[in-house]
C-alpha cells in the first residue's frame, strides 16, 4: 500500500485489496485481470460491501490495466483511479464492451485521472485518453494534479481528493449520451455498409480487412452484426 493511504482508505472507509505478482511483467489477460475480479469478487463476500463503491485503480502499467477492467466490467466495477497511466478507449488496447455494458459504463462508471505535472508522457497519453472518452461519449471524468511531481504514486492528499471524485455521482447527461450515440450508430452503420458492399462486388479479402478495423474500432458494440458477416465470408481469406 502507498505510503499514507492506509489513512485515507480508513477516513473513506474503503478496503484495500492488492495481488501478488500481478506487475507489468505479468500476462494482463491470464493473471492481472483475473487477480483483481477474484480480488474484489471475494472481499464482497467476506465484507458487507456497498456495490456502488468497488473500484478498481493502479500506478503507471498498473492504471492502464485498471481502465481495461473498469472499461470491461462497468457492472462489477463503479469507477477507476488511473495514477500515472492511461491509453485511448476503442483500441487495441482497451476494447469497447458489447452496448449494455458500455451505457453502463457511460452513465455509472467515473475515472479519475491523476499525474503529475511534470509526468510529460503520460500528461500526453492521459489527454488523448480523456479525449478518446469524449469522442465516445463518456464525460463522468475528472484530473486531479499533482504540482510539481514526476512519474510518482499519488500521496495520499492527492488519493483522498481521488477518492472523493470517485464518490461523487453527478447525475448522467442521459441526453447528451444519446445524442453522442447517435452519431456513433451513424458511423458504425456506414462502416458496416461499406463491409455489405465489398461482399456485393465479391470482395471477400477487402471486407476481411475493413472488417477487421471495425472489431478493433466499436469492439463489442458492433458484435451482432461483426458475427453475421463473419459467418457469411466464411474462414479468414
Amino acid at each position: 500500500m502507498p505510503a499514507g493511504w492506509a489513512d485515507v482508505f480508513d477516513e473513506k472507509g474503503v478496503i484495500f485489496v492488492s495481488a501478488a505478482k500481478s506487475g507489468n511483467g505479468e500476462n494482463v489477460i491470464g493473471r492481472r485481470i483475473p487477480l483483481a475480479l477474484l480480488g474484489a469478487y471475494n472481499i464482497m463476500r467476506r465484507y458487507d460491501i456497498d456495490s456502488e463503491r468497488v473500484y478498481v485503480g493502479g500506478f503507471s502499467g498498473g492504471a492502464r490495466v485498471a481502465l481495461r477492467v473498469a472499461l470491461a466490467y462497468p457492472d462489477f466495477f463503479r469507477g477507476a483511479l488511473l495514477n500515472a497511466g492511461s491509453d485511448p478507449i476503442a483500441d487495441k488496447e482497451a476494447f469497447l464492451p458489447p452496448d449494455d455494458l458500455f451505457s453502463q459504463f457511460q452513465n455509472s462508471s467515473r475515472i479519475v485521472f491523476v499525474t503529475g505535472t511534470k509526468d510529460n508522457w503520460n500528461i500526453e497519453h492521459d489527454m488523448a485518453s480523456r479525449s478518446s472518452m469524449s469522442s465516445w461519449c463518456v464525460f463522468n471524468t475528472s484530473v486531479e494534479t499533482m504540482s510539481g511531481v514526476g512519474h510518482e504514486v499519488a500521496a495520499a492528499s492527492s488519493a483522498r481528493r481521488a477518492l472523493a471524485a470517485l464518490d461523487s455521482r453527478p447525475p448522467p447527461a442521459a441526453e447528451k449520451v444519446f445524442a453522442c450515440m447517435a452519431r456513433v450508430a451513424k458511423a458504425m452503420a456506414a462502416d458496416l455498409n461499406h463491409v455489405q458492399e465489398l461482399l456485393d462486388r465479391e470482395r471477400p479479402h477487402d471486407a476481411w480487412r475493413v472488417l477487421s478495423k471495425i472489431d478493433t474500432h466499436y469492439g463489442g458494440l458492433a458484435s451482432p452484426d461483426m458475427t453475421q458477416f463473419e459467418q457469411r465470408i466464411g474462414p479468414k481469406r
